[in-house]
């Protein structure tokens, strides 16, 4: 029916309604074998398996080892993802898991399904450990005091940026969702994605390829409906990465944020695939560590029921009810949320109308690294060294039976690469992100917006945006007379832009920062989650002095 709003996925509806979108539900079924959580309470309620798995098999292991289905491509090809078995076990209890992952391998090899290529993540991309270390580094280039202390560090900003090997990691974390795309795409073949938990990494993944491979993952509501799909309902341990309680650091890792910045590199490299805007990006970042919304808060869906629906949390009208992030009206007024929406989105194509190639926006070289030789792609394709590891300690056997590596072409990354960028870009088609040379760049917006000396007066993109709202906006308001003229009063829904006519008042970091009068206050508001003590609109409250450590960054 094409829905225009958040799927929650918290009912078997919900994943049957995917299922048929996707085209998935031939090969794939939706169980509720984990209803009251009998299986686990890491696992959903309810999740989509091959329809050949067994329920006796997803409850034998707690659902370790079983192929959870992440999304269905147009040509039948699947993402799966797999939560590995601990790799200390005695012996025996090792052979008997080898041996049911042998099984499950040759049930899911068979036709209808197509071919399997394994990718273990834990080996083939950074550790959490190495991702928070980098961040932490990365994070510390923009907490600066003092104009002094930001021109010191500008005469470094290239070695000090290289050093924190933030960038790097998103470009290697980019590089895999395109060589899954290319097995999905290209070769038509089944993609396992294999992590100790399947809620990290195989989020980060998972959700990235959805968004190169399947245009409703970038209009708002697909890209909402892909974040409680991966991350939500998937079991993603927001509590924990985010150290919300501030318990212990050991298990924090700026996980989402990672692929919010993925996702961010996309949007800046190929605005008109989107219908969100970076502001978007930027606002569901910082609603990461607003705790008055359920969404981000807990590690599980089992956590969440057990402490929305105890007996503790009742109050008088009844049980305690925690607020979703997707209901942007109760942090933004309806003019603020115009700044969320993409003016600029691109409509589907007609078919009579040839595509042109897309323009190469210049590069803003004080946002990302200089051009460094490339790393040589592996002469082995998608398999590397790593994964030998997977096949001969957990698999117990060469996966070559279903799959030779051999058989594919050398640099096969490169080659897909290359073409797809070689041909003039489809918008609603497949998508893959530009990641040579300083391509990879800092999202501005994000960690930029509260320094005053990195802003650009009445300048950059937003002068530009300024310029095309104010267009908009008059075109809707001849569009409504002319509907009035000839239905006398009867108009459709005319979305709303905000005023922007005073360009010389804006920076290039708009909505979140002006020019430095008095007077003037951000478009989007800046007040952290504990001015709700006093005042329920957010829209209305003064802006307060946020602690760039813990709130924003």
């Amino acid at each position: 029916d094409g829905r225009n709003q958040t799927v929650m996925f918290d009912t078997l509806e919900d994943w049957r309604y995917e299922l048929e979108r996707t085209k998935g539900n031939v090969k794939y079924k939706a169980v509720t074998t984990n209803e009251g959580y009998k299986v686990s309470e890491k696992l959903p309620l309810y999740f989509v398996v091959p329809i050949c798995i067994s329920e006796e098999s997803i409850l034998k292991y707690e659902g370790r080892g079983i192929p959870i289905w992440c999304w269905s491509c147009h040509n039948g090809a699947a993402l799966l993802k797999m939560s590995a078995f601990p790799k200390e076990q005695d012996d025996s209890t090792s052979q008997m898991q080898k041996a049911f992952l042998d099984g499950i391998y040759k049930t899911i090899s068979k036709p209808p399904y197509e071919l399997l290529k394994t990718e273990d993540l834990s080996s083939s991309l950074p550790s959490l450990q190495d991702i928070q270390t980098a961040y932490t580094r990365f994070k510390h280039l923009f907490l600066i005091d003092n104009s002094t202390d930001f021109w010191a560090t500008d005469v470094k900003w290239f070695s000090l940026l290289e050093s924190t090997n933030w960038l790097e990691i998103i470009r290697r974390v980019l590089k895999k969702a395109v060589e899954v795309a290319e097995c999905l795409e290209r070769q038509h073949t089944n993609v396992l994605l294999i992590e100790e938990s399947a809620t990290d990494l195989c989020c980060v993944i998972s959700s990235l390829v959805q968004v190169m491979m399947d245009s409703y993952s970038r209009t708002k509501a697909g890209f909402q409906s892909l974040i409680q799909k991966e991350w939500v309902i998937g079991g993603h341990g927001f509590l924990d990465r985010c150290n919300h309680l501030h318990k212990s650091d050991k298990d924090e890792a700026p996980v989402f944020l990672l692929l919010l910045n993925c996702v961010w590199q996309l949007v800046q490299q190929y605005p008109p695939a989107f219908e969100f805007t970076e502001t978007y990006l930027t606002v569901l970042s910082d609603s990461l560590y607003v705790p008055i919304f359920s969404t981000f808060f807990f590690n599980s869906q089992h956590q969440k029921d057990i402490n929305t629906s105890g007996e503790s949390l009742k109050i008088q009208s009844g049980p305690f009810r925690f607020l979703t992030v997707w209901d942007w009206s109760v942090q933004f007024d309806p003019k603020a949320q115009a700044f969320l929406n993409n003016p600029l989105y691109a409509e589907k194509p007609k078919p009579d109308k040839s595509q042109r190639k897309t323009a190469r926006f210049k590069h803003q070289r004080q946002l990302s690294l200089p051009l460094t030789q490339a790393k040589s792609s592996t002469k082995r394709g998608f398999f590397r060294e790593e994964t030998d590891y997977l096949i001969k300690n957990i698999l117990g056997k060469r996966i070559g039976k279903f799959i030779n590596s051999s058989d594919e072409p050398p640099n096969s990354f490169r080659e897909f690469y290359d073409s797809w960028h070689s041909k003039p870009v489809d918008y609603h088609g497949l998508l893959l992100p530009r990641i040579d040379g300083p391509e990879i760049k800092v999202w501005a917006q994000r960690y930029l917006r509260w320094i005053p000396e990195a802003q650009l007066p009445g300048g950059g993109t937003i002068a530009t945006t300024a310029k095309i709202l104010e267009l908009m906006e008059e075109v809707q308001s001849l569009q409504v007379k002319m509907d009035e003229e000839h239905s006398q009063g009867t108009f459709g829904d005319v979305r709303s832009v905000p005023m922007l006519r005073n360009s010389a008042r804006l920076s290039s970091l708009f909505p979140f920062a002006l020019l430095q009068r008095q007077s003037v206050k951000p478009a989007l508001p800046t007040s952290t989650w504990k001015d709700l003590e006093d005042e329920d609109d957010l829209v209305k409250r003064d802006d307060e002095f946020v602690d760039l450590g813990s709130e924003m960054l």
